[in-house]
């Protein structure tokens, strides 16, 4: 629970970080697309959200049909986290050149390092390993998100189902944003895996606060620049 806890910390810390004046000119281009995609997200969700729940429903046995009433609610969030993940997913996959250097900059802020020159010229130098880092990471998740959509038409196990997709979420939203920092180290995407197996309570807390925060109108704009930023600040400060 602590590690949890520590973990949820970090996002409010990231909320504080891109507020300050060295770090601000590189959040505006992160901000801007999410902005984009997510109006984009609230228009196609507005009527594909109650289809799915509907669907979902639908696979319950005949004599579960009162458990309608009670998992309506719970399967209406499933459609929703779906809907915002999926497009959270391409909203990182577009912005991560620009993430990679929110990362950089809020790490040389907690250190104290001098800021480099060329950071733009590197973006371009780098954009292409960084659009195959993203690719890699979405066939992570496709892989394993696949069985767990299944698991939605399965009855009785669709019970579960809703729980271990909110558990994933949390999971793949820690590995998303820790990737920048580590990245800008390093560290590859094997590292990357054992770092957050290593420190799971810490990354599963900051991924569940992130998650949630992804669900709050207004504030979802907000969520991919505050996260890199806090997810840097944790790195920095829990691989020392």
């Amino acid at each position: 629970m602590p590690g949890l806890l520590r973990g949820a910390a970090y996002l409010l810390e990231g909320m504080h970080l891109v507020r300050q004046p060295g770090l601000r000119r590189y959040v505006l281009i992160p901000l801007l697309i999410n902005l984009l995609l997510f109006g984009g997200l609230l228009y196609f969700a507005f009527g594909w959200v109650g289809g799915l729940v509907e669907l979902l429903l639908g696979y319950l046995p005949g004599y579960l049909d009162w458990l309608g009433y009670l998992l309506w609610p719970l399967f209406a969030l499933v459609g929703v986290l779906l809907v915002f993940f999926g497009f959270s997913l391409l909203a990182n996959l577009i912005g991560a050149p620009f993430n990679d250097l929110l990362a950089a900059a809020v790490a040389r802020h907690l250190t104290g390092q001098s800021q480099a020159e060329g950071d733009w010229l590197t973006l371009l130098r780098e954009l292409p390993s960084n659009l195959l880092s993203e690719l890699r990471k979405l066939l992570y998740f496709l892989l394993r998100a696949i069985p767990l959509g299944i698991l939605f038409l399965i009855p009785g196990l669709n019970l579960a189902a809703p729980f271990l997709w909110a558990l994933f979420g949390a999971w793949m939203l820690a590995l998303e944003y820790l990737a920048y920092p580590m990245e800008n180290r390093g560290l590859r995407f094997a590292q990357q895996r054992h770092w957050l197996r290593a420190h799971r309570g810490l990354s599963l807390g900051f991924g569940a606060a992130t998650l949630l925060a992804t669900l709050v109108p207004l504030v979802n704009f907000l969520v991919m620049p505050v996260a890199v930023a806090g997810a840097t600040a944790m790195w920095v400060k829990e691989a020392q």
